[in-house]
């Protein structure tokens, strides 16, 4: 199977193709960056001159993954509507990814993690996991404070990107799995994952997740 991913939640994103097979068999073909700011108007073209720059076209595609958050309120929902558009049109299956996910599987940790991603006005995304070497099961996700978050990762490892919220988590004391963030590749990865497994959505159903309420969301200058 042909599969497309893309994220679009954060300042830069990406998409990607890749080869899925049997198994967890999943060769990504190119990784391709996007710049943050005009998401809007890159992906789609993106899309298109990945496709038909290893000889594919739309038709090809055989299932998508998508970032559905958290993250950015506009960036998550360009990409949320360009998946949606492009699979109900060809009639194929989505798997939605938590961002977070793929952030607690980017690390060298097993067992219990909290996977971690700076939210602003002092707050994070946090999301406690327990990965195993064929994935990650999810305990739960949240929007914490940073002392909260303190409190909450005791006894796991949190996995972050962030070198400033890696710092705040080494000076309390906790282990700390620094990483690169994450691309398209590995949503590619764990959607086909989901997508063995029958964790699948229809482009109707497929939904944003933000962990901010919304009033937070529309009142946060710059979402």
């Amino acid at each position: 199977m042909l599969l497309l991913a893309a994220d679009t939640s954060g300042k830069h994103g990406s998409i990607a193709l890749a080869q899925c097979g049997p198994g967890d068999s999943c060769c990504v073909i190119e990784v391709a960056p996007l710049e943050g700011g005009t998401f809007s108007a890159q992906l789609v073209p993106q899309i298109a001159a990945l496709l038909a720059k290893h000889g594919f076209n739309k038709n090809d595609i055989g299932g998508f993954a998508v970032v559905a958050g958290p993250g950015s309120f506009t960036g998550v929902r360009v990409g949320l509507a360009a998946m949606k558009a492009l699979a109900e049109v060809l009639e194929k299956p989505i798997a939605a990814v938590s961002l977070l996910e793929a952030v607690a599987v980017s690390g060298r940790s097993r067992a219990r993690v909290t996977a971690v991603l700076d939210a602003g006005r002092g707050e994070v995304y946090a999301g406690e996991y327990t990965v195993h070497h064929d994935g990650a099961h999810r305990l739960q996700e949240r929007l914490l404070s940073r002392a909260e978050l303190l409190e909450a990762a005791i006894g796991s490892t949190v996995v972050v990107a962030d070198q400033n919220l890696a710092e705040v988590v080494r000076m309390a004391g906790l282990p700390v799995d620094q990483i690169q963030p994450p691309r398209s590749d590995v949503i590619a990865r764990l959607g086909w994952q989901k997508i063995r497994a029958g964790e699948m959505v229809s482009p109707e159903a497929l939904d944003a997740n933000y962990l901010r309420g919304s009033q937070e969301i529309f009142s946060k200058s710059g979402s």
